[in-house]
């Protein structure tokens, strides 16, 4: 008679039983009997709500999914001989990037003759990872690669980390938000209470006007 090692719907190891009779006590208890370990000598089934079983995991998998972090290659390109203005908004994008956990692939551009002059390129890197040390570390030094040269920075913050920091940031700024509204906005009550105010202050006029 085929036989299974039993576990019980709270993980309790019940033994080996015929399989007829762990039929039976799945029946009585209104669960399923589950294969969990075909392999095993005997094979090994357990006692459990398959359809929830199946709902749970569904719903781990989902939220496994949903707070999985992929990092994100973000680029910025410059000219070796940048404007300062145009530095400091470029710089600003990086800062962002770096802040939100992506890595950015810095480009330096040369055209002409500045392809002659390589180290105004590297100088120019150099600058901004010095720049954004605080957000960021050179995982891949400038590289001369054709009429570009190319440097990658990493975040120092984890993407997990950036897109928490981000959502509780939110949610302040919502909860912020309904408070100023609290604040701002008068309610039914306050308009009514307003309305008797400035009826009982025309009727104190009018007395005094009669006297």
């Amino acid at each position: 008679m085929p036989e299974v090692r039993l576990v019980g719907p709270d993980g309790q190891q019940v033994g080996i039983v015929a399989i007829q009779d762990a039929l039976r006590l799945a029946q009585e208890a209104d669960l399923d009997l589950v294969e969990i370990v075909p392999t095993g000598r005997p094979p090994v089934a357990k006692l459990m709500d398959y359809g929830k079983y199946k709902y749970e995991s569904a719903m781990k998998a989902r939220e496994a999914r949903k707070n999985q972090a992929h990092t994100i290659i973000k680029e910025m390109k410059l000219r070796p001989k940048i404007d300062p203005h145009d530095y400091e908004t470029k710089k600003g994008h990086v800062v962002r990037f770096l802040n939100a956990g992506d890595k950015v692939k810095i480009t330096i551009m040369f055209r002409g003759r500045e392809q002659s002059r390589p180290e105004l390129g590297r100088r120019l890197l150099d600058r901004l990872a010095s720049d954004v040390e605080e957000l960021g570390f050179v995982e891949f030094a400038p590289k001369q690669d054709g009429r570009n040269m190319i440097m990658v920075l990493g975040p120092r913050k984890k993407k997990v980390e950036a897109m928490a920091e981000a959502r509780a940031a939110k949610a302040a700024k919502a909860q912020d938000g309904g408070r100023v509204r609290d604040r701002e906005e008068p309610g039914p009550d306050d308009e009514a209470a307003a309305v008797e105010t400035g009826a009982e202050t025309g009727a104190a006029a009018a007395d005094q006007d009669e006297q």
